[in-house]
């Protein structure tokens, strides 16, 4: 009977400290010089070259142009004219073509620092300014004087207010007045010279 807690116990012996227990691999790392003069190269191997279907749509269309009506014509053409398929790439003829451009809007170009230390952008919007005053000046001289009609004429030099005359008949030009509201005779001569 086993004791109670432990496993069995083997009757095997065990092999001393110095065995070491799996298999021995032969060590060949000796550094740079042998990773220099010593390369593990991998030998090529031969491959068989790989034998392309029929295109039978070629064969067919060569036949007709050839002159074949019959079934035995065009066996006897696709023993002689034995066409094959061209050898094509099938792992790219799934992948979609993609048009040559980009989507989205392009990254903003980074902030010039050098420029606005320098205030280039004032400098170069009062060259600007200058620019347009000039052109504007080229214009201006290019331009035909106008010819002034009579309402531009007259707005410029209007002609003189005529005074307004109190004209009376004559006959009452002598008569006096029956109501006199001032004072004195001299606030009525007064009042009259304003």
């Amino acid at each position: 009977q086993p004791e109670v807690g432990k496993p069995l116990r083997n009757c095997y012996s065990l092999p001393g400290f110095d065995f070491a227990y799996g298999l021995y691999m032969q060590r060949r790392d000796g550094g740079v010089a042998e990773a220099i003069g010593h390369w593990d190269t991998i030998k090529p191997r031969k491959t068989k070259k790989k034998i392309m279907p029929r295109d039978f749509v070629t064969m067919n269309r060569g036949a007709v142009l050839e002159g074949c009506t019959t079934a035995r014509e065009f066996a006897l053409y696709y023993k002689f004219m034995d066409i094959r398929c061209k050898e094509t790439n099938r792992f790219l003829s799934w992948v979609p073509k993609i048009p040559d451009m980009t989507f989205g809007r392009p990254p903003r170009p980074s902030t010039p620092m050098f420029d606005l230390i320098q205030h280039r952008y004032k400098e170069q919007w009062m060259e600007d300014q200058r620019a347009r005053t000039v052109v504007q000046k080229i214009k201006n001289k290019k331009l035909d004087p106008v010819r002034d009609n009579r309402t531009s004429y007259l707005r410029k030099n209007p002609p003189p207010v005529k005074e307004e005359s109190f004209w009376h008949p004559a006959r009452f030009e002598k008569v006096k007045p029956h109501l006199s509201t001032f004072p004195d005779p001299e606030a009525r001569k007064k009042a009259l010279s304003a």
